[in-house]
């Protein structure tokens, strides 16, 4: 017993760093090892091992997959030059960012029952590790550093970066690694394709940000990047965190029963985290520049994988970089963690654009994840198969929404067509074809499926004690359950025990009897973030959140990037409405340094701003610079502090002030996913500053 006590309590720790440290949280880089793993032991002690139904689901679903095709497992190993002789990389606070070496149960060489069988073939591929050449004596990846890949181009005097992962440490293990084996080059200029984490992270591991300030290093990204870089992830970000703890199953340990992949790579790394604003935005929907002697023509691609991303082609070397929008894998049209719902129409488009304007020629295309595909024919089949495969999902989905198939019916009807199923790179393992295909009638016609019934549906807490009652109670439900359980019908289970577990959020024996459903469920998943999402959810049914919040500063590079309207529109989301009642001000808000004006209004319980506007007679107006401003936001100072030092000024009614300052909440992740999983004490929020500005979710992963 005092190895599984020890393991709970890592877990306990794991979750503590994970609610500390955002890079974590969005995608389980902090290292949860299991001793068992190697040796198919189950690292939960009320987990369950695979039944008969799901090892005859594995079988067959072996027996129709398309292995035959080893041509991905090919093109992953070619071009390998060397490996570092390690397997982890520490980050600067002491911990472990990245440990490769956790997911070596993997190399066994042999079928895990616990694992479908095709995100196990993904899971071998994405265990690249080590510096590889992708084009001749001109461009170099070095992968299995973190979810991402880093890029490097050889121009005429220095590297080209592109997409310097996630973490500080991971990216500077990544340059010192190509400068020892190939001859030390300066960096000269930094891309970054798309506004999520894992692409631009880890900038401040490859250059100094006074060397882009100076313009001897451009940053180049996409327009608007420095605007979604941070606003995408903001809003919702708090309940971004807890819901990426089931995506990205944050509180697995690497096992065979547990976390194996994230579909675009191993993980994400727990390092620091950064952001350089970008020197050159690309505006155009076609552009070309030339740095360090190396011609590049971006592709802009809003609305696909991110709301800012583009392409690059490389004419001098027939290369084409396809960013995150083709990777081994078909992607998140809707990301379980939250966010906006994407465009598989228009992926579907930038794809085929995309094709005719580079892939009639390029000899190879290399990616932000996943390896690259080599001579032109292959080229064409892979973006061929991928916007073949956002066209069906968009179209098929639609035709059947238009037959009266809904929202709460399409995933068990949307099927990708045979041609497809055949075809490795038509497989969705970040995303999946059942919340894709919901997402797709979401983003048209939105959640209502057109019965009246669900429009103004109960809460779950409140209609589930009328199912137990119309059910029979409590024992009855179990011994349906338990009887469903042992005939393989897990979903069917799924539908009366959640029931149970809503009514009795007490009961253990229900919960225990739904996680060990969920866990079959898991293990039959291809998507690595549907699997995640049913054994974080067995986890928390069977051991609880653990408790603790620990406490949390915001990155200066979050601070600064983020626009000081953004900034007051999360105060209005952070506002406490039962306080608000009642409550009128309005404050003007002044920043010389920057130049803008803002008028902050309370009324009717809604904290509104309007930038550029300044009212004829506020109750209040607060003077200060948008740099100082930064440090109350950062948590490094109050507004009284501020005063005390010269740097703002009230003048007017303070009370407004004060009446805002005292109706703030601080957000922390540690809400339930699952009823009765949260600490019987519940966690008290660390004492801060009310207008600190909380971190944004990751975007790692998309």
């Amino acid at each position: 017993m005092k190895g599984k006590r020890t393991f709970t309590l890592a877990l306990a720790i794991a979750l503590f760093i994970a609610l500390s440290c955002p890079a974590f949280a969005a995608g389980g880089g902090g290292v949860l090892t299991d001793p068992g793993a190697m040796e198919g032991k189950h690292f939960h002690p009320k987990g369950k091992l695979p039944s008969k139904f799901t090892i005859e689901l594995q079988n067959g679903v072996r027996k129709t997959l398309p292995f035959e095709d080893k041509r991905d497992f090919e093109e992953a190993k070619k071009g390998f030059v060397a490996a570092p002789p390690y397997k982890q990389i520490m980050a600067e606070a002491g911990n472990v960012a990245w440990d490769m070496g956790s997911y070596e149960f993997l190399l066994q060489g042999k079928d895990f029952d616990s694992v479908h069988p095709s995100l196990q073939r993904q899971a071998i591929l994405n265990m690249a590790y080590g510096l590889y050449e992708v084009v001749p004596g001109k461009i170099w990846q070095v992968r299995g550093f973190d979810l991402a890949n880093i890029s490097f181009i050889k121009g005429d005097t220095g590297w080209i970066v592109i997409d310097p992962l996630t973490a500080k440490e991971t990216a500077k293990a990544a340059l010192d690694l190509i400068n020892e084996k190939l001859g030390k080059r300066p960096v000269v200029a930094v891309v970054y394709s798309h506004s999520h984490l894992d692409h631009y992270g880890g900038v401040r591991g490859v250059v100094d940000e006074a060397d882009v300030k100076s313009g001897k290093v451009p940053v180049i990204a996409p327009t608007h990047f420095m605007k979604h870089a941070v606003s995408e992830n903001v809003y919702a970000g708090n309940a971004m965190i807890r819901r990426s703890f089931f995506q990205y199953g944050v509180l697995l340990p690497r096992s065979p029963f547990g976390h194996v992949d994230q579909s675009i790579g191993k993980n994400t790394a727990a390092g620091n985290t950064g952001l350089i604003q970008p020197t050159r935005y690309i505006e155009k929907d076609i552009e070309e520049v030339t740095v360090d002697g190396v011609k590049m023509v971006f592709q802009n691609t809003p609305g696909t994988e991110a709301p800012a991303e583009m392409n690059t082609y490389f004419p001098q070397f027939k290369a084409f970089w396809a960013a995150e929008n083709i990777t081994g894998t078909i992607h998140n049209i809707y990301t379980l963690r939250g966010a906006l719902v994407r465009d598989a129409l228009e992926w579907s488009k930038k794809v085929n654009e995309a094709l005719y304007l580079f892939g009639q020629e390029a000899e190879v295309m290399f990616a932000a994840h996943s390896w690259p595909r080599w001579g032109n024919p292959r080229i064409q089949e892979v973006m061929r198969t991928q916007r073949d495969t956002y066209a069906n999902l968009n179209n098929e989905v639609l035709y059947q929404a238009n037959k009266g198939v809904t929202i709460n019916e399409i995933h068990n009807v949307y099927k990708l067509p045979k041609s497809l199923q055949q075809q490795w790179a038509a497989h969705s393992y970040h995303g999946s074809e059942e919340h894709n295909s919901r997402a797709v009638i979401n983003r048209y016609l939105g959640y209502w499926d057109g019965n009246p019934t669900t429009l103004v549906p109960l809460s779950p807490r409140d209609s589930a004690p009328l199912y137990v009652e119309m059910m029979g109670g409590a024992k009855k439900i179990m011994a349906k359950g338990k009887e469903l359980y042992d005939q393989g019908k897990y979903r069917h289970a799924t539908e009366i025990l959640n029931k149970l577990v809503y009514a009795e959020p007490q009961n253990q024996a229900a919960k225990d009897l739904l996680a060990d459903v969920f866990e079959q469920i898991g293990y039959q998943k291809e998507s690595p973030s549907v699997r995640n999402s049913f054994l974080a959810a067995a986890y928390e049914l069977r051991s609880g959140i653990p408790g603790g919040v620990p406490p949390k500063s915001t990155g200066p590079d979050t601070i600064r990037a983020m626009s000081t309207d953004l900034w007051l529109d999360f105060i209005g989301i952070r506002m406490d409405s039962k306080k608000t009642e009642g409550l009128k001000f309005v404050i003007n808000l002044v920043t010389p340094d920057n130049g803008e004006k803002y008028v902050v209004e309370l009324s009717n319980s809604a904290l509104t701003n309007i930038k550029g506007q300044q009212a004829k007679n506020p109750d209040l107006t607060i003077t200060v610079n948008r740099s100082d401003l930064e440090t109350v936001m950062g948590g490094k100072a109050t507004f009284d502090n501020l005063i005390a030092a010269g740097k703002a000024k009230f003048e007017g009614d303070r009370q407004p002030f004060d009446q805002l300052k005292g109706i703030l909440v601080q957000f922390t992740p540690d809400f339930e996913m699952m009823p009765g999983t949260k600490p019987a004490k519940p966690a008290t929020p660390p004492s801060k500053d009310p207008f600190e500005q909380p971190e944004p979710a990751s975007s790692a992963g998309g």
